[in-house]
């Protein structure tokens, strides 16, 4: 949906101000799903981790082109906003 593309342009925007290769959380919530491994190669956009938050599934991409050097949280974590989900180098 429309909403979903400004949403997840704002969390790309975010990832890219906030820290070198760190995908943060842009809000709290429960990490629903992990859809990649560490050493995993990623494009930008590729979805990461699916955070539900407000009721809602949202999925954080990688702000660019890389590979998955750590995954930093587990399915079911709750998450505070800006702790720090993946980093992509």
């Amino acid at each position: 949906s429309e909403l979903s593309a400004i949403f997840n342009h704002a969390v790309r925007f975010y990832n890219l101000r906030n820290g070198a290769g760190s995908v943060k959380a842009p809000m709290p919530g429960t990490i629903n799903d992990i859809k990649v491994t560490e050493g995993q190669a990623v494009k930008a956009g590729e979805v990461l981790v699916i955070l539900e938050a407000m009721k809602m599934e949202n999925e954080i991409m990688s702000p660019a082109d890389g590979i998955v050097k750590q995954i930093a949280v587990a399915k079911g974590a709750s998450v505070s906003s800006g702790d720090v989900l993946v980093v992509v180098q």
